[in-house]
């Protein structure tokens, strides 16, 4: 194990994984020695309750961050990252469900000239309360936002370290990040990997984590169409009401003034009033926030392109 200059970083977030965290070294240590590569393996404990940081402690060679208390699996992968200095970073669970004798595959997949290879547990061992609102959240990440995924919830993953130059981390965002990167231009792959079925702890899947991913899924379909100009869609559905308001408003005056009918008992001009004031209101919206993502390329030095490189010939 090179820290100083290791090709790989394995990066594992662990909570309250007692019962796996000793044996699931062995297997990585195992797995990237066979590799014949320097490595490194970095583990997150995410404020576990149990023995899990107790047991961490005692193996080496290992870089080990813990938390002061539960940031969840999101915040325990970025402390990961950007501790990891090699050059391709591998990420797995920590409940050996993911088989880390998997990392060479990924491996030769990234060497067909991928920047980011996922995991496919194809044949996934989890009961159906976890099968089932994760394939119904597959679905949904495919309308949304168009990726070529078939599993996302799969933490083994393998990610070229450039990746990470400018990826903000929020949420339960760690499932969807081969798909930003993907938005970004970076060339995702998959192949399918073991999966096994738990045998010590519990899983830490539930339904609030379900919805905070449904959350960040609705906010990455709306970075990916939108953060360059939200004022495309703000601007254009203010439009549109502002639009239909004025119609109604301006037919209500006809009917008023040359049909001589009466509109004080009408709803209509009270609903046009109503889309007329709401469509100015989104249109200034998509100008305020406009003027936000401008500013947020600008501070952080950023632009709305990704360059992969730069040859003089």
């Amino acid at each position: 194990m090179n820290e100083s200059n290791p090709y790989l970083s394995v990066v594992v977030p662990l909570y309250n994984e007692e019962g796996n965290v000793a044996e699931l070294y062995l297997k990585i240590y195992e797995a990237v020695q066979k590799i014949g590569r320097p490595f490194e393996i970095i583990f997150i404990d995410d404020g576990s309750k149990d023995g899990t940081l107790e047991v961490a402690k005692k193996l080496s060679p290992l870089k080990l961050i813990a938390f002061r208390k539960n940031f969840g699996q999101t915040a325990a992968f970025d402390a990961g990252f950007k501790e990891a200095k090699g050059e391709i970073i591998i990420t797995l669970d920590g409940d050996l469900q993911n088989d880390p004798a998997d990392i060479p595959l990924l491996l030769e997949k990234m060497a067909e000239g991928y920047d980011v290879v996922s995991g496919w547990r194809h044949k996934r061992q989890d009961p159906w309360s976890k099968k089932i609102p994760s394939r119904i959240a597959n679905l949904l990440r495919k309308v949304l936002i168009h990726d070529d995924i078939h599993d996302s919830g799969c933490s083994l993953k393998a990610y070229k370290r450039e990746c990470f130059k400018d990826l903000d981390f929020f949420g339960e965002m760690h499932r969807f990040i081969p798909a930003i990167l993907q938005l970004e231009g970076y060339k995702v792959g998959e192949v399918k990997v073991s999966h096994h079925p738990r045998v010590h702890g519990v899983t830490k899947y539930n339904w609030k984590r379900g919805i905070k991913g449904f959350v960040d899924m609705i906010s990455i379909w709306f970075w990916r169409k939108y953060s360059h100009r939200p004022l495309h869609l703000f601007g254009a559905t203010g439009v549109f009401l502002s639009a239909v308001g004025s119609a109604i408003l301006v037919w209500m005056i006809v009917e008023k003034f040359y049909f001589g009918a009466s509109i004080s008992e009408r709803m209509w001009p009270l609903v046009g009033i109503f889309f007329l004031l709401v469509g100015i209101q989104l249109f200034i919206s998509g100008l305020l926030a406009d003027i936000s993502v401008r500013s947020y390329y600008q501070v952080r030095n950023r632009m709305n392109y990704n360059i992969r490189e730069v040859r003089e010939q």
